[in-house]
């Protein structure tokens, strides 16, 4: 296979982590071990943004010492962005941009790291590229906390934000029992459609403080039957916490939260409000004294209790990228497989990008308890090798340390 020369495109996407540099500094460490396929790494600002808009930033330019804070910076250290291409076949403006860019920068390599909607940008730039004759080799870099794209076991970023998630349920948990008369307490928790990080709230009773309730968007929400099970909880605790996902549904569909009306530019609705709107329900139909808490991008950028777990499958992922690249596989997103769970063991593969884009993967009916206010034990053996392992964080007078890339 003869080899092909150029440079290295990397980009974020979507909502941020608390381990998605953690990929880029996979990226940036593989991609060193490979100058005879890769002269220059280049990333992206903003995304694809920074790519239409030749917003670059090139890393021999920036010091080792950045480099390796990127396993302990949250957020997107090169900006991330929500930004929706047309298919090429109905409109090639932007996409005619991006092949004058990579012919410009003699871009060969393109790696994107994002979600289910950054997957759906990486396989049409994919098949663009091919249609010009274009020779760049494409590959998607899972990340997402809310565990939901398909064909792989978990994504990096989900572990951390459910070590955060439960570990705070905790906390909140041991301060209600300071009052013999306490409140209900809910915890609005992110997820849309799969509830993967409202039932990591779960993992806090493994530790023996945590929430008596939980429902997910896997199960139609009843507020009678919610207001029903909460009040049982009360009468015998005199406390009741609740952990809610912010994307529950009724029976018809229609979001419980009280949404803005707002989309994004993938035509997501904005939710937010559940919390508070089931705790005015109890107070005044239940006539108990409540409170909500809504947790919001906390969850996902909490790189303070990261899991060295998944700070460590994030570079790998990163990392088998690169290799798959200048391997000469394109439009293929990276995997995990668990190939063992005792001991917890992972390999990395490779699916079409296509396929991994716009779907959307549930939590399975097994993992749910029968009442649909739980979870089960299969859920608790699948999320507890993620969490585990801790990343120190970097800290300089009693501060963290961040990344921070210039141009």
């Amino acid at each position: 296979m003869a080899k092909l020369k150029g440079n290295l495109l990397y980009g974020q996407s979507g909502g941020p982590t608390s381990v998605i540099n953690a990929s880029a500094y996979g990226v940036i460490q593989e991609a060193r071990k490979h100058k005879d396929f890769i002269d220059e790494i280049i990333m992206m600002k903003h995304g694809i943004r920074g790519a239409l808009n030749e917003d670059l930033i090139f890393v021999n330019e920036q010091s080792e010492e950045e480099i390796e804070l990127l396993k302990h910076t949250p957020g997107s250290a090169f900006g991330s962005v929500r930004f929706k291409l047309p298919d090429f076949r109905e409109d090639d403006t932007n996409y005619l941009r991006l092949l004058y860019i990579f012919r410009k920068h003699n871009i060969r390599y393109f790696l994107y790291n994002g979600g289910n909607d950054s997957m759906d940008t990486c396989s049409k730039i994919a098949a663009y590229m091919k249609q010009v004759n274009y020779e760049c080799y494409i590959i998607g870099v899972p990340k997402t906390i809310d565990n939901d794209l398909p064909f792989t076991d978990h994504t990096p970023g989900y572990g951390s934000a459910a070590k955060f998630i439960s570990n705070t349920m905790m906390e909140i948990s041991y301060d209600m029992l300071a009052y013999p008369n306490g409140k209900v307490t809910i915890v609005e928790i992110m997820g849309r459609h799969a509830g993967w990080l409202t039932a990591a709230s779960a993992i806090a009773n493994v530790g023996g403080f945590g929430p008596d309730l939980i429902y997910l968007p896997e199960i139609p929400f009843s507020i009678d039957k919610f207001k029903k099970e909460v009040s049982e909880v009360y009468d015998l605790k005199k406390q009741c916490l609740v952990a809610v996902s912010e994307g529950i549904q009724n029976a018809d569909g229609i979001f419980i939260s009280s949404s803005s009306g707002l989309r994004d530019a993938f035509g997501h609705f904005q939710l937010g409000g559940v919390a508070s709107k089931l705790a005015t329900s109890v107070s005044s139909d239940l006539g108990i004294p409540s409170r909500s808490v809504e947790f919001g991008s906390t969850q996902r950028a909490a790189s303070h209790i990261q899991s060295l777990t998944d700070v460590n499958e994030a570079i790998e992922v990163g990392k088998a990228a690169v290799r798959a690249a200048i391997n000469k596989k394109t439009d293929l997103m990276v995997i995990m497989n668990r190939v063992s769970k005792d001991p917890y063991k992972i390999e990395y593969k490779l699916h079409d990008l296509l396929l991994c884009a716009n779907t959307e993967k549930k939590m399975p009916k097994s993992m749910i308890n029968a009442k649909g206010n739980g979870v089960t034990q299969e859920f608790i053996d699948y999320v507890m090798p993620l969490i585990q392992g801790e990343n120190t964080p970097q800290f300089s007078n009693g501060i963290q340390q961040f990344s921070k890339f210039r141009k």
